[in-house]
């Protein structure tokens, strides 16, 4: 399976501090941190961050990026898409990979 998912903290910050630039830059590298050291295939843009695994290894890494933000806010905001689809492997770039060569092809 896939899983897109963009997490981010709201409310008071560490030590009851507020955030007033309301960047969220260092809650998100700690989540990207447990991503990238889960060993599951990932890539992360400006948006969302792809895992590729199993359906319990899958939601482990996001409830531990989750727990991660939590640190940085009173509240943690968690966006989610999943694509399930049994028996696929690779699809982190096999689903981009179809895409170009239907571009390319004028399909």
């Amino acid at each position: 399976m896939l899983v897109a998912f963009s997490v981010a903290p709201s409310g008071v910050g560490p030590r009851g501090r507020e955030n007033p630039d309301a960047s969220v830059h260092d809650a998100v590298a700690a989540a990207v941190r447990i991503v990238r050291e889960s060993g599951l295939p990932n890539r992360t843009d400006s948006m969302f961050t792809t895992i590729e695994g199993e359906w319990d290894e899958c939601m482990d890494v996001v409830r531990r990026a989750t727990e991660a933000v939590g640190q940085y806010g009173s509240r943690v905001s968690l966006v989610l898409k999943a694509d399930i689809r049994p028996g696929r492997t690779g699809e982190l770039t096999g689903k981009l990979d179809r895409l170009e060569a239907a571009l390319e092809n004028g399909e």
